[in-house]
């Protein structure tokens, strides 16, 4: 019986009455308005701008005054409105059109950077769909006198046809996708010279012609760039300098090689004119910071931990900042290292997961952080460790809703090398001699971390929303998963999903140790590499899981990208045995429970062929499964469809586990 069914229409605005025998507290109960959109349930904003004419000041808000506050003895002051945005034609810019640059002067002048009409021809964009750290394509330098940028020759790459049915009679549209295996895009870059017009392009001859080009950076003085070229084997890079006036390869600093992949992610971050801090996993086992010297040709470990760190900035003083995992995988501090003496100092005092901005000077930071029951607090504090004053904390959000409690914690992994961190949400009224259904709830896949120790450990609503009515929710994340170090990361290799299942089965069997949970009734459901998990899950423990909700799921490696796909994967020519062991395709008469799949229909990431050709297995074994397309959504279904999304995930729990 459905006892949770709210349509969508009602969801959009709904406060559910609960009976007093149901809620006899009075507090209310999450909607499906709240479970999604998150509203009145997000710590008060509170922000610090700091004031780069005094250092010593920061800026925030009062209401409708801004107001200028003395640091450390937190006087204030009415502070004039923050200016506009300096409009973009007071100074010389790049901007894109189409798949071709313009440089505007500061007049008004349009120069063409690049004129190309063929479409597979496309400037100044994010190549390699994004890995490797990429996120744009147009790169200024210091001076603004040049611009690099990315040109990417899709030709050969295939094409796979969306239906966009918002036309009369419908229309194919065309994506070009690399295809593991298959062709991909051809990557290089431009430099343009503001002042003369002209262009080069750097001497990239390393590898092949598929290799990638990742985390370009520009000495301060403008007159070279820097580049980390991999492979398309992802198993090789070069970090290489180049002439930008020229464009002529210079010299090769470093190599990196590993047998199952580098994933060169950070650029580089210059101290000075002849150093500068390069980030790599490696070398000593985790991401950790090293010192180039340029002059030497020298490579020094800066950050001697055995935890994941992130380089955040300098202070010009030789102090060097960044985040580290040292503390604890799920949570983030802030230390500095001295780069005179060595010294390295803790920041961030209290626990949790710490975000941070440094002043202007380096003098002071801006400390943002939560955790597990502390909602937001905000502090400024001097880099010395001298000074610290907390000047906000949020009340809890969640005050007045019927929350649940929400337990933190750790299971080891399957090869008994580490723990792994879980949250856990027991029932609304929890009994521990009644036996409560389970949904576990999955992803994964690398970069990624569900669990932290931030406010209600990185909880997604929706799994409050089902322990509100009677279910225990299970959240862990598992060898692959990122900020473990390299070991624990690169763990899948060439076997996505083997560990994974592994590590979520021994989560599992710890949870189901206890009376209270119902072995019966155990559930699944995650979205992308959390809904091939939620199948892979399904079809290798039917006796275990008896529902599922999969959404977007990969299905088959060599559906899926060139350049996720064959870092973890290879192809199906290097690892044969990988890609048949991992494929659902020859699994699907295997499947024993409920199980519902959703996508979007124009899914630019992971395509349809995926779930329809899992679907045409079952129809081939005889096996029953349900299937639910969005018709306009890409990878992630957004606005009404979600609402609409979260109830049908919610209604089939309901149906088929409760």
């Amino acid at each position: 019986m459905r006892a949770l069914h709210i349509s969508a229409i009602a969801a959009a605005s709904l406060t559910v009455a609960i009976s007093a025998s149901a809620n006899p507290d009075g507090r209310r109960l999450l909607t499906m308005e709240d479970a999604i959109l998150n509203r009145e349930l997000v710590p008060k904003n509170y922000t610090v701008e700091w004031n780069a004419e005094n250092p010593k000041e920061y800026f925030t808000t009062d209401g409708d005054k801004r107001l200028a506050v003395d640091i450390r003895s937190g006087r204030t002051r009415e502070a004039a409105a923050q200016k506009d945005s300096i409009p973009a034609t007071t100074k010389p810019h790049a901007e894109l059109r189409g798949n071709n640059i313009v440089w505007i002067l500061a007049d008004g002048t349009e120069r063409e950077v690049t004129a190309f009409d063929n479409p597979d021809m496309v400037c100044g964009q994010s190549v390699s769909r994004n890995e490797f750290g990429i996120s744009g394509g147009l790169f200024p330098s210091p001076d603004n006198s040049r611009l690099a940028f990315y040109v990417k020759d899709q030709s050969r790459v295939g094409v796979f046809p969306l239906l966009d049915i918002t036309t009369r009679t419908g229309t194919l549209v065309e994506l070009k996708y690399p295809m593991n295996g298959m062709e991909s895009e051809r990557i290089s870059v431009g430099v343009y010279d503001t002042v003369t017009g002209n262009t080069v392009t750097l001497d990239v001859d390393d590898f092949d012609e598929e290799r990638y080009i990742t985390n370009l950076t520009w000495s301060p003085d403008s007159r070279r760039i820097y580049a980390q070229v991999l492979d398309r084997a992802q198993k090789n890079m070069h970090l290489n300098c180049y002439d930008a006036v020229s464009g002529e390869f210079m010299e090769t600093l470093l190599t990196e090689h590993n047998d199952r992949f580098v994933e060169p992610q950070y650029p580089l971050y210059f101290i000075g004119n002849d150093k500068f801090i390069y980030t790599t996993d490696n070398r000593d086992g985790y991401r950790n910071l090293y010192l180039y010297s340029i002059p030497d040709a020298t490579l020094s470990r800066l950050t001697a931990v055995d935890a994941d760190v992130e380089y955040v900035g300098q202070d010009g003083r030789g102090g060097i900042y960044y985040y580290s995992a040292e503390v604890s995988p799920v949570e983030r501090h802030l230390f500095r290292k001295d780069l005179r003496n060595g010294r390295t100092l803790r920041l961030t005092p209290d626990e949790g997961w710490h975000t941070c901005t440094l002043s202007p000077d380096g003098r002071y930071f801006s400390d943002n952080y939560s955790s597990l029951n502390v909602p937001r607090v905000v502090a400024v504090a001097s880099t010395d460790g001298r000074f610290r004053r907390e000047v906000f904390r949020a009340d809890d959000p969640s005050e007045g809703y019927n929350y649940c409690p929400i337990e933190l914690g750790t299971v080891k992994s399957a090869d008994g090398r580490y723990d792994n961190y879980y949250r856990l949400i027991r029932p609304k009224d929890f009994d521990p001699s009644k036996k409560y259904p389970v949904i576990l709830y999955v992803y994964g896949g690398p970069h990624s971390q569900l669990v932290r120790n931030n406010f209600q450990a990185s909880l997604r609503r929706w799994e409050m929303y089902m322990a509100q009515h009677g279910y225990v929710v299970f959240v862990m994340d598992n060898r692959g998963t990122t900020n473990r170090g390299a070991e624990y990361e690169k763990a899948i290799h060439r076997q996505c999903g083997v560990c994974e299942m592994e590590d979520q089965m021994e989560g599992l069997k710890w949870l189901m140790s206890h009376e209270w949970v119902d072995r019966d009734r155990i559930g699944v459901h995650g979205w992308s590499y959390g809904g091939f998990m939620t199948i892979s899950l399904m079809v290798n423990h039917p006796d275990v899981f008896k529902v599922g909700v999969a959404g977007g799921p990969v299905i088959d490696w060599k559906w899926y990208e060139v350049m996720y796909g064959e870092r973890y994967m290879e192809t199906e020519r290097t690892n044969p045995e990988g890609f048949a062991r991992t494929s659902l395709i020859p699994r699907a008469k295997d499947l024993k429970g409920k199980l519902l799949i959703c996508q979007g229909v124009i899914d630019d990431t992971v395509v349809w062929q995926h779930s329809l050709n899992f679907i045409e297995a079952c129809i081939e074994n005889g096996v029953q499964v349900d299937y639910f397309p969005y018709p306009r959504a890409k990878h992630n279904v957004m606005g009404k469809g979600r609402v609409h999304l979260m109830q049908k995930v919610t209604d089939y729990f309901e149906d088929y586990l409760k």
